[in-house]
């Protein structure tokens, strides 16, 4: 299984809307955290989120995470 791309370090933390959104799990889409399609014609998919609330989400950014798409703290631990 083909490792994913560390889009970055930390977390993102945004204040997410009531409705779905697309996490990007392969790490090379330009509109982080979200899935653009980069992922095309590898072996990964986005993980669809369905936001029943309005609420300040901690998006994994390292792609990493035990708990994707949110963050669990893994960054801290990467070299």
């Amino acid at each position: 299984m083909a490792e994913p791309k560390v889009a970055q370090k930390s977390p993102f933390v945004m204040k997410c809307e009531k409705r779905k959104y697309a996490w990007c799990a392969c790490g090379m889409s330009a509109t982080q955290p979200f899935c653009d399609g980069s992922h095309k014609g590898s072996e990964f998919s986005p993980i669809i989120v369905d936001m029943n609330d309005e609420k300040n989400i901690a998006w994994c950014g390292c792609k990493q995470s035990g708990n994707k798409p949110f963050c669990d703290g893994t960054h801290s631990s990467l070299e």
